[in-house]
């Protein structure tokens, strides 16, 4: 997080985005780690987006809404990672305050190879946009998957097609080059 900070303060403002494990969401230090670890980059909230799996957000349900409003109170943004390859059930995107669907790369490699998964990937899409999320594609890899994407007005995108992974550094000269990242339209 606090290269988060760092690119803020020399670039422009950007989202730092963060995979918690189970074991991670489950301490019951987790809230306090977060606020800690916020306070010490000097990030604020709104940049953090924490990313947690579909079966990590259904464990324990009760205290996981618990733990996620709390996250929401303090400014916190929530993605659902790898959204479509966990459990089937939907209900959680209206029981838990979540802002972001990541669909899963699987599905996205897929979209230009097999018929049988574009409807997918365009109902998930159609659906997060429906509910009011941002909608992640990821795993974006070829001109063709972000044609798809585009023409199903899919608000963003991440994978090699627009970088591989970076360091710290190297990302910060990449923001000061005005590269846009992950914007699809």
């Amino acid at each position: 997080m606090r290269a988060g900070r760092a690119w803020i303060d020399a670039c422009r403002p950007v989202a730092v985005a963060v995979n918690i494990s189970a074991l991670e969401f489950r301490d019951t230090n987790f809230l306090h780690n977060v606020c800690t670890a916020l306070k010490e980059s000097r990030l604020e909230p709104r940049y953090l987006e924490l990313e947690l799996t579909e079966s990590v957000l259904m464990q324990h349900a009760e205290s996981t809404a618990s733990v996620l409003q709390a996250l929401r109170d303090m400014g916190v943004q929530i993605a659902v990672d790898d959204f479509g390859t966990g459990y089937s059930s939907l209900s959680y995107l209206q029981k838990f305050p979540v802002d972001t669907l990541k669909v899963d790369q699987s599905f996205v490699h897929e979209i230009t190879a097999d018929p049988d998964s574009a409807p997918i990937v365009s109902a998930v899409i159609s659906m997060g946009k429906s509910l009011k999320h941002r909608v992640i594609a990821e795993g974006v890899e070829s001109r063709e998957q972000l044609a798809f994407l585009q023409a199903q007005r899919c608000g963003e995108g991440q994978g090699y097609y627009f970088s591989p992974p970076v360091v710290a550094e190297q990302f910060a000269k990449l923001l000061k080059a005005g590269m846009s990242g992950t914007v699809l339209h």
